[in-house]
């Protein structure tokens, strides 16, 4: 058991982003629990799962959201990455949907009605942007079929609002970036022809068809089927198993109680319950193994087999 003189960090997004409010879920659902380590909630401001990748293998945080893509990118050292990192699992956090959004008055219905617009993307080393540009290679679109916009959430929200894009990639729901966006703004989330949907989940490892409900966020009208990513609590393979087997130990315990500080775990029980059902090269992640802490927490609570 970690000493209470010591931190975790944990690495999470920008400022009111999911990641970050998923951490700061954690860290009240884990210092609640006796002997726990004071929680450090660490903010990402350029690149979210791609820096949180870097920050790891620096030692710069203990643990970090990572977007399931590219967890297996940054082992290999692929790209967007430039290095490999020793990452090793710790915990799936939530499956959601990735999404375009434009606003209810424009001319855009399908995410291939993008060509020769201009589309926030997020941040240009973040994770957000090699995953758009995932879809638009799925879809044929190249380098000069549209204008990628670099900006964080808020700013493609406030850039969309004003009209100075035509669409923003979106990040999983609820979020306040989107919530604030929808309630001030009619919008219109973008569809994907069936055969346009198939080939992005072909392209974009480890992404898996989701539906978006009918009233999800304002404006939503219909279920829309849509790529759902994967985020993963991932951590270095040199961090001692005693601190992992804590953390993960925590979090599976505390399942049920981090769905009602956080909407995004809501599905956090189901999820830890296919690790349990799945078998071993499924819970990989292209390689990356479960860290061996990890592994005797999901064993010592019965979700692992």
């Amino acid at each position: 058991m970690p000493e209470n003189e010591m931190s975790i960090r944990i690495g999470t997004g920008e400022r009111g982003g999911t990641f970050y409010t998923q951490g700061l879920a954690l860290k009240a659902a884990m210092e609640r629990i006796p002997r726990t380590p004071r929680i450090e909630v660490v903010e990402s401001p350029a690149g979210m799962s791609i820096e949180n990748a870097y920050r790891l293998d620096a030692g710069d945080i203990d643990f970090g959201f990572i977007s399931a893509p590219w967890v297996a990118a940054a082992k290999q050292g692929a790209p967007p990455f430039t290095q490999a990192v020793d990452l090793r699992i710790a915990a799936p956090m939530n499956l959601g949907p990735n999404f375009f959004v434009a606003r209810a008055d424009s001319e855009l219905r399908t995410v291939s009605d993008l060509r020769g617009r201009r589309v926030a993307v997020g941040m240009k080393d973040g994770g957000m942007a090699p995953h758009a540009e995932g879809v638009f290679a799925a879809l044929g679109m190249g380098p000069d079929d549209l204008e990628r916009i670099y900006v964080d959430f808020a700013e493609g929200a406030e850039m969309l609002a004003a009209g100075t894009v035509d669409a923003q990639f979106q990040c999983p729901i609820p979020n306040r970036v989107m919530t604030e966006l929808s309630e001030r703004i009619s919008v219109r989330v973008l569809t994907y022809d069936p055969p346009h949907l198939d080939a992005a989940l072909k392209a974009i490892p480890h992404d898996q068809r989701i539906m978006m409900r009918k009233g999800a966020l304002r404006g939503l009208d219909q279920d829309v089927p849509q790529l759902g990513v994967l985020n993963l609590l991932v951590t270095h393979a040199r961090i001692d198993a005693t601190t992992v087997e804590h953390v993960v130990g925590t979090i599976i315990l505390a399942a049920t109680e981090l769905g009602r500080l956080d909407p995004l775990f809501a599905g956090l029980a189901e999820l830890i319950e296919t690790f349990r059902s799945q078998n071993r090269a499924m819970r990989e992640f292209g390689g990356v193994e479960l860290h061996p802490g990890a592994v005797r927490a999901y064993l010592e609570t019965g979700s692992l087999r």
